[in-house]
């Protein structure tokens, strides 16, 4: 199976979100919409990516943005000079660097939170799937 994965989140201020997530990540617009039954968004990915984050905000009455300590985007980066560069970015978009709750992500990452308590894990390495034995 082929698939494509969007994470929905309501935000406070998109046009907040979109300038943060795409100066700390590098993310790009790939998509957006202006008052679809009610809601505006904006989608941010990387061109041909495998994913892209949407963020909403309704017209009608507020959403208010609910993230736990535990509600995690993680982005793998392989490179040393990327990550230290990428964490650099982070912080001057906006971004507060935190504690991370799980003391896993301190080894090799860094945790960042946005303004509506989102948090975004960059983590310094590869990923690799585990392959079923």
């Amino acid at each position: 199976m082929h698939c494509h994965l969007r994470i929905a989140r309501p935000v406070s201020d998109l046009e907040r979100a979109r300038t943060m997530y795409c100066r700390g990540l590098g993310l790009r617009v790939v998509g957006s919409f202006e008052n679809h039954a009610g809601f505006d968004g904006v989608m941010l990915g990387m061109p041909g990516g495998a994913f892209h984050l949407e963020f909403t905000r309704c017209r009608t009455h507020a959403v208010a943005p609910a993230p736990t300590v535990e509600d995690l985007l993680v982005f793998y980066v392989p490179s040393a000079a990327e990550w230290e560069s990428r964490c650099a970015a982070m912080q001057a978009a906006g971004f507060e660097a935190v504690a991370s709750f799980n003391p896993y992500w301190e080894a090799d990452g860094r945790t960042f939170r946005d303004r509506d308590g989102y948090r975004v894990v960059l983590q310094r390495g590869d990923w690799r799937n585990a392959e079923a034995a």
